[in-house]
């Protein structure tokens, strides 16, 4: 117990400290992250269609690479707690080689229309899905959804029926949706940034001049994990355009005293700090379901956000290491007991464009309603969801397209982008 203490009296020291920097206001800032200067003339707006390809001599290094994988040989019994097991690696790599059909997987990814345009100097690509029927009368609604690492595009694949057709799949259509998933610069098919300093707030931007070239002055924003940030600060960039936002992850890093002093009570009194029943199952304790998940979890983001170039050169030289690395998120991300299976910042102004936030039991850090609503000061919704984890869209796409539908419903029903700021 005193050992919690002094760790947690730690963590409310250093937070405090570090969130003592005075906010700034974020505004639109177009960039430059394509290769050499920036040219005189200006940007074409070409949009043009995408389609996924493999060729034969792709495959056939691909193979080669998969028959060379050298494995190491797991810990006994050590499951998925050191990351991915080898034994069950060796099973994914055969089945990768022998059984996976690479001809009905590119048809799967091509299903849905995909584009490509330049933005801020690099090629940005995107599935923008639109709705096959409309009831007379109805219009669609332009929604944005954000993937995140280690995700991409394709997380939103089961999903974008469920709300560009609602009707369809047993759900009601008085909202029906627009979709435009675009991959983040560096993820997918998207180019990746060629100068340094390209953050949230630089996709943020690109991803409104997209919305901006597609006709959409006004739109709704999804997304968790990097989508979450992304679209919050979409939110903070553009907030007269944004209709409203819906978030599957809603994280707090610039805390508040008040935050800080509920991890140390709010177990005791939660009542105190606006805590429900449920929050404090998922909060506490704190020592273990906080901080130590925070730093068994993490590793990966050190490395990752000081030395990509390092742990790049060997992901991208070889698919077995790079599916250990994404395989071992999904299984721990989905839900952290998976590891005993062998298969197993940026802070700155309020949001206050309307917001919903689906909260899944099994996502990597749990924030409750009380925290989030300090930062997105118009929460419409927050409901904790019944069961799902970090990839809410891919796990859970009825759930998390039922939250998004019963949000919209409230924004639109009491025109909520209206009232944003009063």
């Amino acid at each position: 117990m005193l050992l919690e203490i002094l760790l947690i009296l730690g963590t409310i020291i250093f937070y405090f400290l570090r969130s003592r920097k005075k906010e700034e206001t974020l505004s639109f800032k177009e960039g430059w992250w394509g290769r050499g200067q920036k040219p005189d003339t200006e940007e074409d707006a070409t949009i043009w269609p995408f389609k996924v390809e493999t060729t034969e001599k792709d495959l056939s290094d691909l193979y080669r690479r998969l028959d060379e994988a050298r494995f190491t040989e797991p810990l006994e019994d050590s499951c998925f707690h050191y990351g991915t097991n080898s034994v069950y690696l060796r099973k994914v790599v055969s089945y990768w080689k022998n059984q996976f059909n690479w001809k009905k997987q590119v048809e799967i990814l091509n299903k849905y229309p995909q584009f490509k345009t330049k933005i801020q100097g690099i090629d940005i690509h995107f599935v923008h899905v639109k709705p096959p029927c409309l009831p007379e009368g109805q219009s669609a609604k332009p929604l944005l959804m954000v993937h995140g690492w280690p995700g991409s595009f394709y997380e939103f694949y089961k999903i974008i029926p469920l709300l560009t057709d609602p009707a369809s799949h047993g759900l009601s259509d008085e909202h029906i949706f627009e979709v435009i998933c675009p991959s983040i610069p560096g993820y997918g098919f998207s180019e990746a940034p060629h100068k340094k300093g390209f953050n949230s707030v630089s996709a943020a931007s690109v991803f409104y001049e997209l919305m901006l070239r597609l006709g959409f002055s006004e739109f709704y924003a999804q997304g968790g994990d990097w989508g979450w940030l992304i679209c919050t600060n979409l939110a903070q960039i553009a907030p007269n355009h944004l209709r409203g936002l819906h978030l599957n992850l809603a994280s707090v890093t610039n805390m508040g005293f008040t935050h800080l002093l509920s991890i140390l009570l709010g177990r005791y009194l939660p009542g105190l700090f606006g805590f429900q029943e449920e929050d404090v199952r998922r909060m506490f304790p704190f020592l273990k379901k906080g901080l130590y998940r925070i730093l068994s979890e993490s590793g990966y983001a050190h490395i990752q956000a000081t030395k990509p170039d390092t742990v790049g050169c060997g992901l991208n030289d070889s698919p077995v290491g790079l599916a250990a690395y994404i395989l071992e998120k999904f299984s721990t991300w989905t839900d952290l007991e998976f590891r005993n299976l062998e298969d197993g910042g940026l802070e700155r102004l309020p949001v206050q464009v309307p917001t919903g936030i689906a909260s899944f039991p099994n996502e990597v850090m749990h924030t409750p309603q009380a925290w989030a609503q300090k930062k997105y000061t118009n929460i419409v919704s927050f409901h904790l969801m019944p069961k799902g984890g970090h990839f809410a869209a891919l796990e859970e796409p009825e759930l998390l397209a039922e939250d998004i539908l019963q949000f919209v419903g409230k924004v639109e029903k009491e025109q909520l982008w209206r009232k944003k700021g009063e």
